[in-house]
């Protein structure tokens, strides 16, 4: 309310400028900025001279480099850029991203990486450069962040000193083709106790890992690893397991018990290197896995071939171990049927009730007799399916064979009265 006497036409508003904007308005306006822009801001008043130096969060990309009236080379810019820092930043850094991944070697990183572990670092990115994979060994001051709540690597190598006892104040790992050794890793793993979220990628793991971490809710690996234990891992509701390029002894283990404490996940997606696996370490074709998958809800299978029993009977295995199972997608490997008759590889799963299951997606449906055999055997086992979507995938694509397709599609008998099956003509295979 206006003091008392005076008009609204006459009330003296002092005008808002730049240079009485409060301190931590200013600090969210840089923050938003990239950090060149953020340095630039230093012409703008003296209030807001080298204001970007007192930043918690710092993110160097390619947005550094992302001008044309600049030919100066991106190393000796980063020099530049990491001199700046060092000498004129004060006060701690919460967050650090580096992601620039044709920098090339830069001997300053070393003392970028002692600065940051002198800050109070507690969130940090490390894409470097991927010209020369493994190249870059972190130093060891970067093995005495040990406020560290959240870090990304990419294309380094990791060998910390004797005395590292790990980063317990650790949320979230992701490593991305990082060299570290399996003991290493699991030590990394086992001694953060706040640990939630593990990913890696690119990883190449000849021995075996065992993941003991109560708190974990979320895992991804992609890569090669001779095995896997889930030793306490309550918590674990979303897990991704992409074995790109078998380990030549994963055959040795049993992945089916991989999967034995994990009575708590919600999603599963595995490709076909896993489910073949079920079968191949079992050493039998494994109807169900010892311990049901009571809370899984969703589950996705990546590159099935359904020409391999091997790969149909792990993807069923898996189907039949989640009783409560809501939605299903089925990534399938287009190959031809060749001499192996339609039935024979679903045959034995005709006993199959999807009494729970409402979506159905079928990626790379091409009209083979086994994918046929396939969506049929879904329709008719799906009581309370609501929804079957069916992506086209490479192959004999032209309208005649996809509209063909359609037309079988429709006479194909339901479980469900409500089930709707959508196959879209039009689907860009590219």
């Amino acid at each position: 309310m206006l003091p008392e006497g005076k008009r609204l036409g006459c009330q003296s508003v002092p005008p808002v400028t730049i240079s009485n904007l409060p301190d931590n308005v200013i600090d969210v306006i840089l923050m938003c900025l990239p950090l060149r822009d953020a340095v630039r801001t230093s012409i703008l008043s003296k209030k807001w001279r080298y204001v970007w130096s007192r930043l918690p969060e710092l993110t160097l990309d390619q947005t550094l480099w992302e001008t044309t009236k600049d030919f100066i080379s991106p190393t000796i810019k980063f020099t530049n850029i990491i001199y700046h820092i060092l000498t004129l930043h004060s006060g701690p850094i919460m967050k650090f991203t580096l992601s620039i991944p044709n920098l090339g070697n830069c001997p300053k990183f070393d003392n970028l990486m002692y600065f940051l572990s002198k800050n109070d670092i507690q969130d940090l990115v490390l894409y470097l450069p991927n010209e020369n994979p493994y190249s870059y060994k972190l130093p060891s001051s970067f093995f005495t962040c040990l406020r560290m709540r959240h870090l990304a690597l990419e294309n380094c190598l990791l060998h910390p000193p004797p005395d590292f006892n790990g980063f317990d104040r650790l949320v979230s790992l992701e490593l991305y083709e990082v060299t570290i050794t399996s003991k290493l890793l699991e030590s990394l793993v086992n001694r953060s106790p706040l640990l939630e979220r593990l990913v890696l990628r690119g990883l190449y793991i000849q021995d075996h890992i065992q993941v003991n971490a109560a708190n974990l809710s979320c895992f991804k690996f992609t890569g090669s690893i001779k095995s896997i234990s889930f030793k306490n891992v309550p918590l674990l509701e979303e897990l991704l397991l992409w074995d790109t390029t078998p380990s030549e002894n994963a055959g040795e283990s049993d992945i089916a018990k991989w999967f034995d404490s994990c009575h708590a996940l919600e999603y599963l997606h595995v490709n076909h290197g896993v489910v073949q696996s079920l079968a191949a370490g079992a050493g039998e074709v494994l109807t169900k896995l010892p311990c049901a998958f009571n809370c899984l809800r969703r589950l996705r299978l990546s590159d099935i071939s359904l020409r391999e029993l091997d790969e149909v009977s792990g993807a069923f295995c898996l189907i039949r171990s989640s009783p409560y199972l809501h939605d299903m997608e089925i990534k399938v490997f287009n190959d031809d049927d060749g001499e192996i008759p339609a039935l024979d590889s679903l045959e034995g799963f005709k006993d199959v009730t999807f009494n729970h299951l409402r979506t159905v997606k079928l990626e790379g449906i091409t009209g083979t007799k086994l994918e046929i055999q396939l969506i049929k055997l879904l329709l008719v086992k799906s009581p309370v399916l609501v929804r079957m979507q069916i992506e086209p995938g490479l192959g004999d694509n032209s309208p005649q064979t996809r509209l063909k397709l359609l037309v079988e599609l429709i006479k194909f008998r339901r479980a469900s009265t409500e089930a709707e099956v959508v196959y879209n003509l039009d689907y860009d295979t590219v």
